[in-house]
């Protein structure tokens, strides 16, 4: 069993920062994909971020130069930094590990119970 705890998650204006934090359980040894997901009512479920190896990064053109995914020193740590925030980034967002190493086996895919962040105009 994996866990992960998402935070972070709050209202702020349009052109603010946030940063997300989301914490793995000590049950996991590595994973290969870290990955930000969001999701409002009005949208489909989104892939913002992706970080491979703990070095590589990915993201949706929608926060391109706006977002920052990045692994924390403590290694169990992933942050999602989120700046330039516009009313559109509302959603609920999920950190999602894909191939995740532990003591009782691999585990394809553990999804964390998301944040909210909110983007007042």
């Amino acid at each position: 069993q994996v866990q992960l705890v998402e935070s972070g998650g709050n209202l702020v204006q349009t052109g603010g920062s946030l940063r997300l934090s989301c914490v793995v359980s000590s049950s996991a040894f590595s994973w290969n994909n870290m990955n930000w997901y969001r999701q409002s009512p009005e949208k489909q479920r989104e892939l913002v971020a992706t970080i491979t190896g703990g070095v590589v990064t990915k993201y949706a053109d929608s926060v391109k130069g706006r977002f920052a995914i990045s692994r924390g020193s403590a290694q169990n740590t992933v942050y999602l930094q989120m700046n330039s925030l516009k009313p559109e980034d509302t959603a609920v967002y999920y950190c999602n590990a894909q191939t995740v190493y532990t003591r009782a086996g691999l585990i394809p895919s553990s999804w964390g119970q998301g944040t909210q962040v909110t983007v007042s105009s």
